[in-house]
């Protein structure tokens, strides 16, 4: 998107997603990418710091860390990226996200980090370049908050968390 357009610029049916690469980021890491053509999340990648590469980010039981994509990205207004776990981590190895998803803001230009935890019960060295998140691109839609003096009523009424049951 060039400049701040309210539209998206679209290129072979697909909205444009600006992504600039922070000075020290290792540019052979790939950029974030659909591993097939059904995918609805690209995958993300660690890009370790030079000094971090090698040896790779160790990630203790119950231990989080922003790990670092050398990445910033350039989202077009009305929409946000959403940063999402990939389920293979999570189910062999108990890594996930803790803000999931994590919302990148179309007006947002820092760093992108991923917030990520380790839920296993075992260490876990995320290598450097490693697919370690997905991202799924995403309408927003603004809402108005309007106070009331009363809500209108429904069959579930105030019932909460578990009230409709476990079936």
């Amino acid at each position: 998107m060039s400049g701040s357009h309210p539209v998206p610029d679209w290129v072979d049916g697909v909205i444009t997603i600006e992504i600039l690469r922070e000075d020290w980021a290792d540019k052979a890491v790939a950029l974030p990418a659909y591993a097939s053509a059904g995918a609805a999340g690209a995958d993300i990648r660690a890009n370790l710091p030079p000094e971090s590469r090698e040896s790779g980010l160790l990630l203790a039981p119950m231990q989080r860390a922003i790990v670092p994509t050398g990445l910033r990205v350039a989202i077009p207004e009305g929409y946000e990226m959403q940063l999402r776990p990939r389920s293979g981590l999570a189910a062999k190895h108990g890594l996930t996200l803790l803000n999931t998803p994590g919302t990148i803001d179309a007006d947002y230009r820092g760093p992108l980090g991923v917030v990520m935890i380790n839920m296993g019960g075992e260490p876990y060295r995320i290598a450097h370049g490693e697919r370690i998140a997905q991202a799924v691109l995403a309408p927003v839609v603004r809402a108005a908050f309007t106070p009331v003096a009363a809500l209108d009523a429904t069959a579930r009424g105030e019932g909460g968390f578990g009230s409709t049951g476990r079936d």
